[in-house]
């Protein structure tokens, strides 16, 4: 795990200082938000390793992770099947359906993992699904934003046909340490 998370870490943070140069010449913005992105990235790479070392918090580490990708997933698929008014302009081929079926797809997924793990359901269990949902979506949107901005369809051309890594991980990069605050919260 140690070094997939390098790796995904070292190529995340180059893909943000190129976007980060297309989107602005200032060299106090670009160095501020460099700095920031890789504090941010060690802290998460960080967490990610040391909670993957606690079996328990490995499970639900994994068990938030996949939340994440069923909070994509969702989107994709509704979105996909039932189109609709777009959501956003940030990202054109987001649907307000596809934002619904991404919800509804992290919820049900959370709350069947947690009910395989502890055999109980509640409305708190329910609601962290669901706000990783809405917190992965952000995310999502936040790098669309940045894309848009620096002109460019993807963040890099790691996984062809796919995107760079920010691509894949953009939703998981906020979705995942959330999706843990609000289950610390909620619980």
């Amino acid at each position: 795990i140690v070094y997939t998370l390098i790796v995904l870490g070292v190529l995340s943070i180059i893909e943000f200082t190129n976007l980060m140069s297309k989107i602005s010449k200032k060299i106090i913005f670009k160095c501020f938000s460099n700095i920031i992105f890789i504090i941010y990235i060690f802290l998460f790479s960080f967490f990610v390793f040391y909670f993957s070392s606690i079996f328990q918090l490995k499970i639900l580490l994994f068990l938030i992770l996949f939340t994440c990708i069923a909070s994509d997933i969702g989107g994709f698929v509704v979105g996909k099947i039932f189109k609709g008014p777009r959501l956003t302009k940030i990202s054109p081929k987001k649907t307000k359906s596809g934002s619904l079926g991404s919800i509804l797809f992290s919820g049900v997924f959370f709350s069947i993992g947690i009910f395989y793990l502890t055999n109980t359901v509640n409305i708190k269990i329910i609601l962290v699904g669901l706000l990783t949902s809405i917190v992965c979506q952000i995310g999502d949107l936040f790098f669309s934003f940045l894309k848009r901005k620096s002109n460019v369809k993807d963040t890099g051309n790691f996984f062809p046909g796919h995107g760079g890594v920010l691509d894949r991980l953009d939703g998981i990069l906020l979705g995942l340490p959330f999706g843990f605050i609000f289950l610390i919260l909620l619980f």
